[in-house]
């Protein structure tokens, strides 16, 4: 596997650190390492890389907005933004622009890793304290009627777990089974709830009250 990751950061230590990390990271290989996100689009098109680091406010244009533009033209693309805040507002407007992941900056670099990892197979990495803020934001919401999705009775299992924060490694260990089976149950989720992000699937399950 080698997955080229992209990283768009104003700070010069917050970059070199990332490059250092992912330089050091075997799987990874570095696209490029940008300090604004005012040509996103272009850097994304001519370097076409798997996952980009993406910092949420950088001068001119912002990381969220640089994700929308991205995920319109590119939306294969894993965007994992990062932040030193965890406040709801700007997490919904990351999970609404199509960000994969939304991580705090100050996560640890084996975090920072296993996120990268997780984006590329199909994840949604998203540290627990943010996880949570987006579960009591939905769960506040008024639910609507009831519909079937047709989704498994093993289906909702990993809903649960997912409503509940877990990363997909915790829903493997806690359901004995592999990594790749859980990825494998989530992409048939999505396809049935038509969804596309973790945020997304979030929304939709517990507005529409999917799963108890």
């Amino acid at each position: 596997m080698n997955i080229k990751v992209l990283i768009f950061d104003d700070s010069s230590d917050r970059r070199d650190s990332l490059e250092l990390l992912i330089q050091a990271t075997e799987g990874l290989t570095l696209s490029d390492s940008v300090p604004d996100a005012n040509s996103a689009t272009e850097v994304v098109g001519s370097l076409n890389p798997d996952v980009i680091l993406m910092d949420i406010g950088m001068p001119g244009t912002s990381g969220i907005e640089a994700t929308r533009q991205i995920k319109s033209k590119f939306p294969a693309v894993q965007i994992i933004i990062q932040t030193v805040f965890d406040d709801q507002e700007r997490i919904f407007e990351a999970i609404k622009a199509g960000a994969t992941g939304y991580l705090l900056k100050s996560s640890p670099a084996s975090k920072i890793v296993d996120a990268i990892f997780e984006a590329h197979s199909g994840g949604a990495p998203i540290t627990p304290t943010i996880a949570s803020k987006v579960i009591s934001f939905f769960r506040e919401q008024t639910p609507v009627k009831d519909q079937d999705y047709g989704l498994s009775d093993r289906e909702k299992e990993v809903l649960n777990y997912l409503v509940d924060g877990m990363s997909y490694k915790m829903i493997a260990s806690e359901m004995a089974i592999s990594y790749n089976t859980v990825n494998s149950h989530i992409k048939k989720i999505y396809e049935k709830l038509h969804v596309h992000s973790v945020g997304e699937a979030l929304s939709k399950v517990l507005h529409k009250k999917i799963i108890n």
